[in-house]
C-alpha cells in the first residue's frame, strides 16, 4: 500500500484525475493538518506505478482548485480550504436543483416569505375578477409612472395617514428592485457605503455591482454600534447607510428609538442619507416592540424608505414602494423606468382593493397569530434540542432566529449545512451575509415561515444530532 492509501483502478477515468480525487477526498475528511507535506512526485509516481507527468497533472489541479500549494524547490503542501470560499455557490445551487416536489421531502429552515399555504387563493381571485369587471383592458396597461394612483393613495392613506402624498410614493417591483434603482441612480464607483454586520446578502451584492466601498459597522441587539459609526464618518466620507430597521435579516435586530434618533442626527451633522428597508415590520411578537420607522422620525429628509409586499403576501406578487427626498425623486424615477419601466398594473390594483376591502389587515393579524404560536414554539424547542450546542437572542417578531455555535462544538456553519442538507434539513450558513464571508462561519440562520411545529421539533432533534458528533 502507497502512503496515501491511493488505489488506481482500470477505468476510463484518467490515472491523474483519480489521483487528484482521492487526494482531494482525504483532505476535505480533515486527515491532513493545513501544511501537511504531501510525497514528492518521484515517490508517489514510484509508489503508485506512473509516470512523473501524471503526478505533475493531480498536483497542479490541486494546486489551481486550492487544496495545495506548490513551493519550488519545497515540494506541496496541503491548504485547507476554507468552506466559506465556495458556500454562496454551493448554498445557492442547492436551491437551483431542488424542484418543488424534492423541495417536499425537506425540513426547509431557509424561507424568508410566509408560506403560501397561509394565503387564501380565494380570496384574491375574487379580488382580481372585481377589479377586471371594474377597470376592463385598463387593468391590464400600464399608464403611470409613478404606478397605479390608487395604490399610491391606499399606501399613504392606510400605512401613512395621510401624512404624506401620493407623489411621493413610487410602487417597485419589490424590496431588491428598489434598492438596485436607488443604487444605480444615487451610488458611483468608490463612494462610501455604511452596512450593517452581518447584512443581506442581496444588499452587498447590488453595493459590490456599483463598486461601492463598503463599511461594515457590527449590529448589535437594539441596531449597530453608534461609537463606531461615529468614529467612522470622522475619518471617511460616507454617501449612504443601509439599514434594516425591524427584525434584520439575518441577526433579527431591531433598531431602538434612542438609536434610530442618534443615527438620524448624525446623518444631518455628517451629510450622509439612509437606506432604511423596513423589513417584516407587520411580524411584532413582543409588545415592547413598538413600529416608528426612521421615515417617520425624519425631520431633515435623510431617509430614503423601502416596503416589499412580498415577503408577507405572496412571494410571486413581485410589489413594493419606495419613498425618497425630493431631491432624489427624478434620479430615482428615471432608473425605474430603464429597469423595467413597469410593475404590473393588475397586481397594483388587485393589492390596491385588496387593503381597501379590509383583506389586508385580516391577512396580517391571521399570520400575527399564527407565526407567534411558532416562534414560541421554535425558541422552546431551540432550548430543548440545541441549548448545548448554541447561543440565541430573542428577536421579538419576524420569520427567523441566527444562532451561534459555541466554542466546545468542532464544526463550522458551513459543514454543518451539508450534512443537515444530507439528513434532508434545510439551514442558511451564515457565511452568505458578511462582506468576508470567513466571518459567519460559526454562525446559521433558522426560519420557521415554511415549517409546522412537527417538522420544527424533527428539524431540530435532526440538527442536534449532528451537533452532539461535534462537541468536546
Amino acid at each position: 500500500m502507497n502512503s496515501l492509501g491511493i488505489k488506481i483502478r482500470e477505468t476510463e477515468v484518467p490515472k491523474y484525475i483519480q489521483i487528484y480525487s482521492e487526494i482531494k477526498k482525504i483532505i476535505e475528511q480533515n486527515k491532513f493538518r493545513d501544511g501537511y507535506k504531501l510525497p514528492t512526485i518521484r515517490a508517489l509516481s514510484n509508489e503508485l506505478k506512473v509516470n512523473k507527468a501524471t503526478v505533475i497533472s493531480a498536483y497542479k489541479k490541486l494546486q489551481d482548485d486550492g487544496y495545495v500549494v506548490q513551493k519550488i524547490g519545497s515540494g506541496t503542501f496541503v491548504k485547507k480550504i476554507d468552506g466559506s470560499r465556495n458556500i454562496k455557490k454551493i448554498y445557492k445551487d442547492v436551491f437551483k436543483k431542488i424542484t418543488t416536489e424534492q423541495l417536499e421531502k425537506y425540513i426547509d429552515f431557509t424561507g424568508e416569505t410566509s408560506s403560501t399555504t397561509l394565503f387564501s387563493v380565494e380570496v384574491f381571485k375574487d379580488v382580481l375578477d372585481k377589479v377586471l369587471e371594474r377597470d376592463g383592458a385598463k387593468a391590464l396597461v400600464y399608464q403611470e409612472l409613478l404606478g397605479f394612483e390608487g395604490l399610491r393613495e391606499s399606501i399613504v392613506e392606510n400605512f401613512w395617514d395621510s401624512s404624506i402624498k401620493a407623489d411621493e410614493v413610487l410602487i417597485v417591483s419589490g424590496a431588491q428592485q428598489g434598492l438596485d434603482i436607488v443604487t444605480k441612480a444615487l451610488i458611483n464607483n468608490r463612494d462610501g457605503v455604511v452596512i450593517e454586520k452581518p447584512t443581506y446578502g442581496g444588499a452587498l451584492a447590488v453595493f459590490n455591482w456599483r463598486r461601492a466601498y463598503i463599511h461594515e459597522i457590527e449590529i448589535e441587539e437594539d441596531g449597530i454600534n453608534i461609537e463606531k459609526l461615529e468614529n467612522l464618518l470622522r475619518k471617511n466620507k460616507i454617501k449612504f447607510l443601509y439599514l434594516m430597521s425591524y427584525f434584520q435579516n439575518p441577526t433579527g435586530a431591531t433598531y431602538s428609538e434612542e438609536k434610530k434618533r442618534q443615527i438620524l442626527a448624525l446623518a444631518s451633522i455628517y451629510d450622509f442619507y439612509i437606506i432604511e428597508d423596513d423589513y417584516l415590520s407587520e411580524l411584532i411578537y413582543d409588545p415592547n416592540i413598538k413600529y416608528q420607522s426612521f421615515k417617520q422620525l425624519d425631520q431633515d429628509n435623510r431617509v430614503i424608505y423601502i416596503k416589499s409586499f412580498s415577503k408577507i403576501f405572496l412571494p410571486g406578487i413581485r410589489i413594493g414602494y419606495l419613498i425618497a427626498p425630493a431631491k432624489f425623486r427624478e434620479r430615482i424615477q428615471n432608473a425605474k423606468i430603464n429597469s423595467d419601466i413597469a410593475t404590473s398594473s393588475l397586481m397594483q390594483r388587485a393589492l390596491d382593493l385588496y387593503i381597501n376591502s379590509g383583506y389586508w389587515r385580516e391577512y396580517i393579524e391571521k399570520l400575527n397569530s399564527i407565526y407567534m404560536e411558532r416562534y414560541k414554539f421554535m425558541f422552546n424547542k431551540l432550548e430543548e434540542y440545541l441549548s448545548d450546542f448554541v447561543e440565541h437572542h430573542c428577536p421579538g417578531g419576524g420569520m427567523n432566529f441566527y444562532v451561534k455555535l459555541k466554542d466546545n462544538v468542532n464544526i463550522n456553519s458551513h459543514d454543518l449545512f451539508q450534512l443537515c442538507r444530507k439528513d434532508f434539513v434545510l439551514i442558511t450558513p451564515g457565511a452568505i451575509f458578511y462582506k468576508d464571508m470567513s466571518e459567519g462561519s460559526r454562525f446559521f440562520r433558522i426560519g420557521f415561515s415554511q415549517t409546522d411545529e412537527k417538522q420544527i421539533e424533527e428539524g431540530l432533534r435532526k440538527i442536534s444530532a449532528i451537533l452532539k458528533k461535534y462537541k468536546d
